[in-house]
Formats: C-alpha cells, sequence, structure tokens
C-alpha cells in the first residue's frame, strides 16, 4: 500500500526538517586494511581473501598504514581535530556479509574529530556542515538477493555473499544533526556529498565511483516543529548510492514523516532503503543503538598513535581544495559565475581543464562540454565521463575549426560521429569527407546563385537592412551542403552589395 505524503511546500511550511548524513567513502589502497589481500573491484567473487578478512581462528590483523595517512588528509580536508591516539573497536553484528561476526571500527576513541565541510549551493551561497568525527573501519562484504522481483532481500528465496569487499578500507563521515536548512535540505546534502566526492578524488585517496560502491550515504531525517522544540524520531535511509537518489530520498521522507505526524501517527526509529525504481523509502528494521553492538576495544590491536611532526608532514602534502580550485580555474578561464556553477553543476570542470591542457580555449572547452555533448548524455542518460569522447578529442575539434577546415555545423557533425563511435576527430571528417568549401570560385558561384534566387533580399541589403543576409548564408550552406565558411560568404556577399 502507497504511504500518505504532504505536499513538499506544506512539509516544510509546518516543520523544520533536521537532517544527517553518514558518508562512506572506500580508501583507493592496494590491500585491505588489516591484511595483504588485493583490492580490485568487478574481481572473481570471494577470491580476495586471506584468513584475516576471513576471520579464521589464529590469524592477526595488521594496520595498513597507508589507510590511516589517507584518513589524516581526509581529516584535515575537512577541518576535523586530528587525535593523535585513536583505537579500534569491535562492533558486534550477526549480518552474513562480516565473516568473522563483527566489524573493526572505530567508536569513541576515533582517527578525526569534530570539523566542518562549507558547501557551495546552486546560487552561489555557503552552508557550512558540521562533523562530528570521520572514523576508520573495514568495509563489509556485498549480499545478493535473489529470488524475488526486484533484487531486494524482500521476496527473494536466497541470498549470495561475495567477501572481496569485506576488510576494504573506508573513512565514515559523520555529520552533526544539520539544521536551519528548511526547504533547501535536500539542495544542501546533494552538494556536501558532491563536494566530499571532489575533495577524495583531490587527495587522490578514493576512487568516489558511486554506481560501484565506493562512496554511498546514510541519510536520516527527522522533523520538528521548530528550533526551540525537542528533535523528531528519526529514520535512516541506508546506502543511497547516487546524488539525487539522496536528494530524493530526503525529500520524500520529509513527505512521509509530515503527513505521518499530521494524521496523529508515529514515526519509527527504523532503517530504511530507497527504492530508485518507485522513489520511494520502504521500512526495513527497527532501528538498532550504538550499545546493542556491545562496541569493545579490539584486543588484537593496539592504540594508533599519529605523531605531531607526521600530522605536519601528511599536511604538507596536501594539494589545492577543490573550491580554491575553483576559484583559480574562474578566474583564468574568465567565467562568470553563473557560467562556472553551470560547469560545477554538470560535473564538467575536470574535463574543461584537460580540455584546455589539450589546446583549447576554456570558453570553447565550455560551449562543447555544455553543450552538445552534455545534450547527448542526458538523452542517454549517462554522465559526462561516460561518453566515448575525450577532451583531446574535443581539442582536437577546436584546432579544426581554428585553421579554418570546419565550421560550426561540420563541427557539430564531426562530434556526433565520435560520441556515435566512428572515431575520434580526424577519422570522422575524413569518412564523411567533412571539409570546409574554400574555393573562391565555387564560394563565388554559389554567392552568386543565392543572390540571383532572393533579388529582393538583395534589395534589402542594398538599402541597409541586414536582417536578411542569413537567409543568403543558409542559401549559400545549403548548395555546398553545409560545408562552406559562413565568414568567407558574409565578405563575399558584402563585396557584392557593394557593387
Amino acid at each position: 500500500m502507497a504511504e500518505k505524503l504532504m505536499k513538499y511546500a506544506d512539509a516544510v511550511a509546518k516543520y523544520d526538517p533536521v537532517f544527517g548524513l553518514e558518508v562512506h567513502v572506500e580508501l583507493s589502497t592496494n590491500t585491505k586494511l588489516f591484511c595483504p589481500a588485493h583490492i580490485e573491484f568487478g574481481g572473481e567473487p570471494n577470491s580476495q581473501l586471506t584468513p584475516v578478512s576471513l576471520g579464521l581462528p589464529g590469524s592477526l590483523p595488521v594496520v595498513n598504514k597507508t589507510a590511516m595517512d589517507y584518513a589524516v588528509k581526509l581529516g584535515l580536508a575537512l577541518h576535523c581535530q586530528i587525535n593523535e591516539w585513536s583505537q579500534f573497536a569491535r562492533k558486534n553484528y550477526f549480518y552474513p556479509d562480516m565473516p568473522r561476526d563483527y566489524q573493526i571500527s572505530q567508536y569513541d576513541k576515533p582517527l578525526n574529530g569534530e570539523g566542518y565541510l562549507d558547501v557551495e549551493l546552486d546560487d552561489g551561497s555557503i552552508f557550512r556542515v558540521p562533523i562530528e568525527r570521520a572514523h576508520v573501519e573495514d568495509d563489509a562484504g556485498k549480499n545478493t538477493h535473489l529470488g524475488g522481483a526486484d533484487g531486494r532481500i524482500e521476496g527473494a528465496d536466497h541470498s549470495l555473499v561475495d567477501y572481496n569487499r569485506a576488510g576494504v578500507p573506508l573513512v565514515e563521515i559523520v555529520t552533526k544533526p544539520i539544521e536551519g536548512a528548511g526547504d533547501r535540505a535536500p539542495e544542501v546534502a546533494g552538494a556536501y556529498v558532491r563536494a566530499i566526492r571532489d575533495i577524495v578524488r583531490s587527495l587522490g585517496i578514493s576512487h568516489a565511483r558511486m554506481e560501484q560502491g565506493n562512496m554511498r550515504a546514510d541519510v536520516n531525517v527527522s522533523l520538528h516543529a521548530g528550533p526551540d522544540t525537542p528533535l523528531g524520531t528519526r529514520s535512516e535511509t541506508k546506502n543511497v548510492n547516487t546524488f539525487k537518489g539522496i536528494e530524493k530520498t530526503l525529500t520524500y521522507e520529509i513527505r512521509r514523516q509530515a503527513a505521518l505526524l499530521e494524521s496523529g501517527g508515529e514515526v519509527l526509529q527504523e532503517t530504511r532503503h530507497w527504492d530508485e525504481s518507485t522513489q520511494t523509502t520502504a521500512g526495513g528494521r527497527v532501528k538498532t543503538d550504538a550499545n546493542d553492538y556491545r562496541y569493545f576495544p579490539d584486543p588484537d590491536l593496539v592504540m594508533v598513535h599519529v605523531t605531531k611532526d607526521h600530522i605536519e608532514e601528511l599536511k604538507a602534502e596536501m594539494p589545492e581544495m577543490p573550491r580554491e580550485r575553483r576559484a583559480r580555474l574562474k578566474q583564468e578561464w574568465d567565467f562568470t559565475d553563473r557560467q562556472m556553477q553551470d560547469a560545477v553543476n554538470a560535473d564538467a570542470v575536470d574535463l574543461i581543464e584537460e580540455t584546455v591542457k589539450a589546446g583549447a580555449t576554456a570558453a570553447g572547452a565550455r560551449k562543447w562540454w555544455l553543450g552538445e555533448i552534455s545534450r547527448e548524455a542526458n538523452s542517454r542518460g549517462v554522465t559526462l565521463q561516460e561518453l566515448p569522447i575525450s577532451a583531446q578529442d574535443v581539442a582536437d575539434v577546436e584546432q579544426l575549426i581554428a585553421e579554418g577546415k570546419l565550421n560550426d555545423k561540420l563541427a557539430k557533425q564531426t562530434v556526433s560521429g565520435v560520441l556515435a563511435g566512428e572515431g575520434g576527430p580526424a577519422e570522422v571528417v575524413k569518412k564523411h569527407g567533412y571539409q570546409v568549401v574554400s574555393d573562391d570560385g565555387a564560394l563565388d558561384a554559389a554567392v552568386d546563385q543565392a543572390l540571383k534566387d532572393n533579388p529582393d533580399i538583395v534589395a534589402k541589403l542594398k538599402s541597409g537592412n541586414m536582417k536578411p543576409m542569413g537567409a543568403i548564408i543558409g542559401a549559400v550552406m545549403r548548395a555546398t551542403k553545409g560545408q562552406a565558411d559562413a565568414k568567407a560568404v558574409n565578405k563575399i556577399v558584402m563585396q557584392r552589395i557593394a557593387q
């Protein structure tokens, strides 16, 4: 039965939404957090295992130093208090995705304590998200539920478990309750997770491919009457792995909980799951509190000591952060605030930068990535990065235009050919014979014929009315199958009407 929903505008007018995010970021180390098992996405199931990752008796964990260094760098980027001494604990639960029946995590003594992240919203305003901690833990395995209609555990008759992911190092970034966002709560959540994705990629510590599970978020939502009233009961939607999904989860839960409270119902403290196909959340299990996990210090691991000197060494290795980088690039590229924000929203900043490095102008790179190529990505339902066209391809097209070998129409056809898998720009141009007509005789003849066929337009042009010029250029383009140089055509026409 479909759950009752309140209109979003009515929900946020009556209730104040409070939300929290737990973002899980898998670290791109070569080996797992506590053993030398190799990490490779998409490997043969249950092939990347050691006695430690299987939790076999007598096996002992050893901390991966690179993973801890990566975690410190992330803590620095999130303005966290880096604790010199941190401790791993056993988090006990009985799910089939963790073979030893407990997860090695950090609880009351995390590596990274309180911090914050300032995120930029679509209108350029800044919202500060408070962070409670960013602790290190090993990931669980992956369950695949079979026999049901949609791959979820409900309705399945059996499950398969792949333990390759069990033991992969990750950092869980836990926010404090986020208040004051009002009706922009979904936007703030999406911008925050995007900002984390950009940071970890800039640091080079995670691939942050949400579709591969490298990065995912648990979304906590509650409602209360206002800032001076107690927080409401929260729901926790687990493992949402798209930016839009995070935003839509928040929107849906606000509408669902508002309708429930309005009808006199009670919000359950429970885990829920986002269903992309129905664009809804569904109840899972009653939420377990921290004391139910029976945390206690892991007796096989000593406390981790990160010295102040080592923290300073890692701080010195920190690259330029995304916000500072975007500000620099905006100035270098001479983009307006709106142009830069459009590039950010389209996730095209890296692609534009690569295209500029390959020889294109910033304006030209922006035109292609946010124009023809972006429209193609939207029609295919994929990201810009997933399309079969590279920054070098776009720069090559721009070079052909600059050399006068392609006009705008032929350039668009060339890009379409690249996107269709016909090869690079040079191959597409050669295959279709794309070439700007530069022969003076051929252009002269085409212009003369266009003027002869349109005497009324010629009269207007001679009288000083230049508005119909496009009709003449269009006629020449048709005659030359789109291969004429519009600037050259314009020049010849002006010479003719001056005679």
